[in-house]
């Protein structure tokens, strides 16, 4: 009985940490210098770093928000943009993503050109309009109002978004909010459309508490199933418990 207990304890320790805190996968997207590194460091930790090198293969930073009352977890998965560093992991990238950000030098027309090309990355890897769409122009500080040419104007990125069902912002990951763009209102808008969406996402964590709090009591063996469901089974022989992990779910054969 007291073993019983216990593993209810456990069980319930688990859905509560699914329930308490959804964590929301966010793609970050767009060509090689164009700042993503810089502006998931600003999402996430409101800070520029001060050297920054090219990103190889993929990089994840989290942000945790109160959302109306509701704490959501944001994990910005800052990716490659050169394609030798991306070709063998993008399938990977576009698993399970709840948002995308596509971000663009507003100082680099080429950049801008070349969001046609990442929005079809994202179609030939299933990702629905449904998904939420966020378009990012960086490096706003670097922008010179004397100049008409050699830079990406303000009508043509909200025109572009427009057309593509994104909503448009205009910042820059290096100066603080009040000099160019606030950065908050990319992380707010973000969190309140997440929210909003039915289907949950899961947690790793989850997973770990299960494994050390009831590890340690019952022998089990791990086997991968496809459940998408929170779920206890109990017959005289066995119980077989199902717990979300992110892309997959694990039974415990107790």
């Amino acid at each position: 009985m007291e073993s019983s207990l216990e593993f209810s304890n456990s069980l319930g320790s688990v859905s509560s940490l699914l329930t308490r805190c959804r964590t929301f996968k966010v793609l970050v997207i767009g060509d090689s210098a164009v700042g993503k590194t810089c502006l998931t460091h600003r999402l996430c930790a409101a800070d520029f770093p001060c050297r920054v090198e090219a990103t190889i293969g993929v990089d994840f930073r989290e942000r945790q928000l109160d959302i109306h009352g509701e704490k959501i977890k944001l994990q910005l998965w800052d990716t490659a943009g050169q394609e030798r560093f991306r070709k063998s992991m993008v399938q990977h990238y576009y698993r399970n993503v709840h948002a995308v950000l596509f971000i663009y030098d507003v100082t680099c027309p080429t950049s801008f050109s070349s969001l046609a090309a990442w929005i079809e990355e994202c179609r030939q890897n299933s990702l629905g309009q449904e998904i939420p769409r966020f378009l990012v122009g960086n490096k706003g500080d670097l922008r010179d109002p004397s100049r008409t040419d050699g830079q990406v104007s303000q009508e043509q990125a909200m025109s572009f978004a427009k057309a593509h069902g994104m909503m448009c912002f205009e910042t820059s990951a290096k100066n603080p909010p009040n000099k160019c763009g606030n950065v908050e209102d990319i992380v707010v808008a973000l969190g309140v459309k997440l929210k909003r969406q039915k289907k949950p996402a899961t947690r790793e964590r989850a997973v770990d508490l299960l494994l050390r709090d009831a590890g340690s009591r019952w022998p089990f063996q791990m086997h991968q199933c496809d459940v998408f469901s929170l779920c206890v089974c109990v017959n005289k022989r066995m119980t077989v418990l199902c717990i979300m992990t992110r892309q997959k779910y694990k039974s415990f054969y107790i």
